[in-house]
């Protein structure tokens, strides 16, 4: 799994939890649908205007979409955590 894939996986937890539809994510964060898929599906990496709106529309922090990834400077290389059993 990569770092772009766990935060794919943390998104999608997220809005779930929230109870919307990635339609309503869109309108709450001026995003179209089709991005919000695109997210959700590591298709591609959010912006950082872009991790503001989701977390404001999600009512989250960026440390809970981001949760599992990080990066280890020692061996220069991004590490990253299966997500536990849900």
């Amino acid at each position: 799994m990569t770092p772009q894939e766990r935060f794919a996986h943390n998104l999608r937890r997220r809005r779930i939890a929230v109870g919307i539809s990635q339609e309503e994510l869109g309108e709450r964060t001026e995003l179209h649908r089709t991005e919000i898929s695109l997210l959700e599906r590591a298709g591609r990496e959010p912006r950082f205007a872009t991790m503001l709106k989701l977390t404001g529309a999600l009512g989250t922090t960026p440390d809970v979409l981001c949760e599992g990834t990080g990066w280890d400077y020692e061996r220069r290389a991004f590490t990253v955590q299966e997500p536990s059993g849900e």
